[in-house]
């Protein structure tokens, strides 16, 4: 199989049912796929392994479709930018049922073992190793070719920063008019009261501010609505007060500003610039999100030897798959490069080295993940997430939903958070639960219980 050895990411664990499922761009993507993940329809296959079979690299298939001749489906597990697909069916969808099909006969151990793939599949595979492999080398030379023009450069960034801080005096304005105002008709306003400032704020060219702002028409569907839409006018008069301070503010604090505010920080800058660590990462869960049309992607990673948070986040259109390389449940030998400032501790993978089936990651009481929370928010006020891994915890009621730990400390459910799932899965015994912490209470993403395999829920 003709891949570059730089560009592989060893794959040691065959993917579960849900982690396949996870990469469908739509519920009739994955019931059709289901439909055709038989075997009996698939009269030749093979999951090609690498030599001592340790990995799985890639997969093939052909399946029986309406006409005469059969699908030819291919999925590489180990090339750039993996999983990719490829199938010649007329399907719009990416990945089509049939690539998820052939993924999921491999997760049930229904794929024979081979050394190599069919000459169809085997073409495929080679140009994208030969792709690759011609990217990496003409890197360098394009940028060299293509130098910037810093003085251009230099004026569009005092313009953009002079549009952001127009935008963020009329935030200011905006912020006590309401206080002024009051909130007993906003409930009555509908989203437009908010979308009107979000949309001058996108003008401004702060896109983070923008965002922010037009997330307060949610905050009116909770129940302690005024306290909330406060907290969060505070906040964001806050953000205004930071980024007017300047260079009189602490450059991590700064740049962390910057990043609420909405100024960008290129792949290609952080991959270059960005503070690196290297370590095993367990990735804990992910969250999946839909806004304006675009898919989003939050997977949270732990450090084994640093106990160090990561988000990695990744995008794609509506209805097209979204980065499933990071597996839960897995602990993937990586090198990360970190976003500055962020303190979500947003980061991009800048090398991977191979990932091993993981049991449940190390965690701790409720009081422990509360204090790493408040230390995160320390760094950055407006933090709207947190990961959190807890041990032996038990789903409790009263009143509301809770999380409790064996002292008897507990997380409220987040209003979405299924309580039933939580309490299937441990079945009144403690269990390791990793999730995001939210103002609105913990939303669970994955559950170890004591015994059999993780369950995912988010």
């Amino acid at each position: 199989m003709s891949v570059a050895a730089a560009t592989v990411t060893l794959v040691t664990e065959r993917w579960k049912t849900d982690d396949v499922l996870a990469l469908a761009p739509d519920a009739p993507s994955r019931k059709a796929a289901e439909k055709v993940a038989r075997p009996a329809g698939w009269p030749r296959t093979g999951a090609v392994v690498a030599s001592g079979g340790a990995s799985t690299l890639a997969l093939w298939g052909e399946c029986k479709g309406s006409g005469a001749k059969p699908y030819q489906t291919a999925v590489d597990l180990a090339g750039p930018d993996a999983p990719a697909y490829r199938c010649s069916c007329p399907s719009r969808k990416f990945p089509c049922k049939h690539a998820i099909g052939l993924l999921l006969i491999w997760s049930r151990d229904g794929l024979p073992e081979v050394a190599e793939a069919a000459d169809w599949a085997q073409e495929w595979l080679a140009k994208r190793g030969a792709k690759a492999e011609q990217s990496a080398a003409q890197a360098p030379a394009s940028k060299a070719s293509a130098p910037a023009d810093p003085e251009a450069a230099a004026r569009r960034a005092r313009q953009r920063a002079e549009r952001v801080e127009a935008g963020l005096r009329e935030l200011d304005l905006w912020l006590r008019d309401q206080v002024t105002e009051g909130l007993a008709g906003l409930r009555r306003a509908g989203y437009g009261h908010w979308n009107g400032m979000a949309a001058r704020l996108v003008d401004a060219q702060a896109p983070g501010a923008a965002e922010r702002v037009r997330s307060l028409g949610e905050v009116m569907a909770e129940p302690e609505w005024p306290g909330r839409l406060l907290a969060e006018y505070a906040l964001l008069h806050l953000l205004v007060r930071a980024h007017g301070a300047g260079d009189t503010v602490e450059q991590p604090l700064r740049d962390t500003v910057r990043s609420r505010v909405g100024f960008p920080t290129s792949r290609e800058e952080v991959l270059a610039d960005g503070p690196r660590e290297r370590d095993r990462w367990h990735v804990l869960g992910w969250a999946d999100a839909l806004a304006d049309q675009l898919a989003t992607r939050r997977v949270w990673l732990r450090g084994a030897a640093s106990g160090r948070g990561a988000v990695v986040v990744s995008f794609a259109p509506a209805g097209q798959s979204l980065d499933g390389s990071l597996r839960v449940g897995t602990v993937v030998d990586a090198e990360l490069a970190f976003y500055p400032g962020s303190g979500e501790r947003r980061a991009l993978v800048a090398h991977q080295y191979g990932a091993e089936p993981g049991g449940p990651p190390p965690g701790g009481p409720v009081r422990e993940a509360l204090g790493g929370y408040a230390e995160a928010l320390a760094a950055d006020p407006w933090l709207e997430r947190w990961p959190v891994v807890l041990t032996d915890a038990v789903p409790a009621r009263d009143g509301g939903w809770w999380l409790a730990d064996p002292s008897g400390d507990a997380l409220p459910l987040h209003p979405s958070a299924s309580p039933w799932a939580l309490l299937a899965v441990s079945g009144g015994i403690g269990v390791t639960v990793a999730g995001e912490w939210t103002p609105q209470g913990l939303h669970p993403l994955t559950v170890w219980p004591r015994s059999g395999a993780r369950v995912r829920l988010g």
